[in-house]
C-alpha cells in the first residue's frame, strides 16, 4: 500500500480527472498532497518542471495533466494535441527521475488502441493496428507516454505504471459545445434547448457508434488503489465495462435534463470509432469495482453544469 503520510504530486489537480484523483486521495487518507496550476508551473517549460520537481521532492506522484478536448478539438488541432502533450510527459517523467521519485502513475487514454480492435478491447491489444484518424496524434503523444513509463522501468528499476481510462465525465468537466467531449456537450445542448424552448436538438453522425462511460469519482479510486497493488510494465484499463450508442446516451441525458423535444443527427460529422469498449478484468481481478452508474452519474453531473452555469451567466453581467 502507498504510503498515506508521503508526499503525492498530482500534476493536473484542477483538470476533470486531476480533481477527481485528488478527491479520492483525501478520502483515501492521503494526508500531503501537491499540486500546481499551469500558471504556477509551465509543464511545457523543462527548465521549471525540474525546479518544480526538485523543490517538492514528491514521494509518489500521478500525471493527470495534459492538453485534452473533443473529437472536433482534436481533429483540428493535431499539431499542437502532440507537441504539448509531448513536452508535457518528456518533461514531467526526466524530472521525476531526476527527483529520485520511485513511484509515478502516467494516465493516458483509450484512444491509444487501433480503431478496429476487437471488442472488448484488451490491453495487449495496443500497437496491433491503425488508429482513429481524428484522433491519431493525441493517441501518439499517449503511446510515447507508456512506452515512457516502461523504460523507466526497464532502465531505472522505478515502479512506475500507467493507466488507460475510458470515456470520462463528470463534475468540472468542459461543456462547450463545439470543442468538448460528447457527454457534457449533450448535457449543455439539451439543456439550452430545454432553456430556449427549441423544437430540436441536433446530434453529431449517425448515433450508431457504441461509447463506455467512467464517472471521473470512479476513475480517482481506481487510480489510488492501483497506486497501493499495482506494479507491472504492461498499462491497465480502467473503465465499466459496458457501453451504451451515442443515440441512447443522447436519449438518457434528454431525459434527465427534462428535454421532450426532437432528437436529429447530422450524418455530416464524423463518428469516429464504431465502438470503444475495454476490457477491464485485470483491474477488477485487483479488487476494484465502479460505483456510480450512468444515470445517477449523468443526474449529478447535469445538476453540477445547472449551479456552474448559473454562476458564468451571473458574472458575465
Amino acid at each position: 500500500m502507498q504510503d498515506r503520510d508521503g508526499r503525492l504530486y498530482i500534476a493536473g489537480h484542477r483538470g476533470l480527472a486531476g480533481s477527481a484523483i485528488w478527491r479520492a486521495a483525501e478520502d483515501a487518507g492521503f494526508t500531503d498532497l501537491v499540486g500546481a496550476t499551469s500558471a504556477e508551473v509551465d509543464l511545457r517549460d523543462r527548465a521549471a518542471t525540474f525546479a518544480y520537481l526538485d523543490e517538492i521532492r514528491p514521494a509518489a506522484m500521478v500525471l493527470a495533466a495534459a492538453r485534452v478536448g473533443g473529437i472536433v478539438a482534436n481533429d483540428t488541432y493535431p499539431a499542437e494535441f502532440l507537441s504539448e502533450n509531448l513536452q508535457i510527459q518528456v518533461n514531467v517523467m526526466d524530472a521525476a527521475h531526476a527527483a529520485g521519485v520511485d513511484r509515478l502513475l502516467f494516465l493516458g487514454s483509450s484512444c491509444i488502441y487501433p480503431k478496429f480492435a476487437e471488442q472488448p478491447i484488451r490491453e495487449d491489444s495496443l500497437l496491433t493496428g491503425a488508429l482513429e484518424p481524428t484522433n491519431d496524434a493525441y493517441a501518439v503523444a499517449k503511446i510515447a507516454g507508456i512506452m515512457a513509463v516502461q523504460a523507466a522501468r526497464k532502465q531505472y528499476g522505478h515502479r512506475w505504471i500507467s493507466a488507460m481510462p475510458t470515456n470520462l465525465y463528470g463534475p468540472g468537466d468542459n461543456f462547450d459545445p463545439e470543442n468538448s467531449h460528447v457527454l457534457p456537450a449533450l448535457i449543455r445542448r439539451f439543456h439550452e434547448a430545454t432553456q430556449s424552448g427549441a423544437d430540436e436538438v441536433v446530434l453529431w453522425g449517425t448515433g450508431t457508434p457504441r461509447r463506455e462511460f467512467l464517472h471521473v469519482d470512479d476513475l480517482g479510486r481506481a487510480i489510488v488503489h492501483l497506486l497501493d497493488v499495482y506494479d507491472d510494465p504492461q498499462t491497465i484499463n480502467v473503465g465499466v465495462g459496458d457501453d451504451v450508442t451515442i443515440r441512447e446516451l443522447a436519449e438518457t441525458v434528454a431525459d434527465v435534463v427534462g428535454y421532450t423535444g426532437a432528437i436529429v443527427q447530422d450524418t455530416d460529422r464524423p463518428d469516429g470509432t464504431p465502438r470503444k469498449l475495454l476490457d477491464v478484468s485485470r483491474l477488477r481481478a485487483l479488487g476494484w469495482e465502479p460505483r456510480i452508474g450512468l444515470r445517477e452519474g449523468i443526474t449529478s453531473t447535469y445538476g453540477w453544469f445547472v449551479e456552474h452555469h448559473a454562476e458564468a451567466r451571473l458574472s458575465s453581467r
